[in-house]
């Protein structure tokens, strides 16, 4: 099994930023892909971003140029880097790991337990 365990949200005022982490530990295949998502209060959980284990990254369009997402592969660890947050940027923001078995070809997603990002004055 795998886990996620998130850390970095909060409360931050308009035009401030965060940092989220990510941590992922139990049986992780080494091609995988590491993302956020996140759910916005009576809206449906949407792509954040993605970072495949080779380091290519893919960006939601209304997050590009404001946040950013990498990783470690050394322990399995994915952030978020957020900068000039906006209140619409107020959601729970999920870590989410996807995978293929290499012997049984069965792909399996995972997800943390998320984290309450709120922009405010």
């Amino acid at each position: 099994q795998v886990q996620l365990v998130e850390s970095g949200g909060g409360w931050v005022q308009p035009g401030g930023s965060l940092r989220l982490s990510c941590a992922a530990s139990g049986r992780i295949f080494s091609q995988n892909i590491m993302g956020w998502y996140r759910q916005c209060p009576g809206k449906e959980r949407e792509l954040v971003a993605t970072i495949t284990s080779g380091g290519a990254t893919d960006h939601a369009e209304p997050v590009k140029g404001r946040f950013t997402i990498s990783r470690d592969n050394a322990p399995n660890t994915v952030y978020l880097r957020m900068i000039s947050l906006e209140p619409e940027d107020t959601a729970v923001y999920y870590c989410n790991l996807k995978t293929t078995d290499p012997y049984t070809n069965i792909n399996n997603a995972y997800w943390g337990q998320g984290t309450q990002v709120t922009v405010s004055s």
